[in-house]
């Protein structure tokens, strides 16, 4: 990492659910908190707790120097929505194959 950029991953106490549409699209009890200097907070989800069903599979892929290269996934009417590390850097290993929208709803 460079000097002054940090990210942390910790294991989150929190409930948060995404929905679009009006439909329920994942919603999980054990997300995983990433905090990234200068980044919002992410809830990243187990696959397990998302209706990867309603995913579309994207062409796109982004890069990140800290994180590596992220995988996307639309819904209907919102392309590219949801993304995923499937091969992360070992500094953030625990994220492997979890799915992050940019839009979610922390619960409690």
């Amino acid at each position: 990492m460079t000097e002054g950029h940090r990210i942390t991953v910790e294991q989150g106490a929190v409930q948060v659910r995404v929905r679009h549409g009006g439909q329920l699209i994942a919603e999980s009890g054990r997300p995983l908190v990433l905090r990234e200097t200068g980044c919002p907070v992410r809830y990243y989800l187990p696959p397990e707790d998302v209706r990867s069903d309603l995913l579309t599979p994207s062409d796109t892929t982004t890069y990140c120097p800290f994180k590596g290269t992220a995988s996307y996934w639309s819904l209907p009417d919102a392309k590219d929505a949801v993304w995923a590390y499937p091969d992360p850097k070992p500094e953030v290993g625990e994220i492997e194959g979890y799915f992050c929208f940019y839009e979610v709803e922390v619960v409690g």
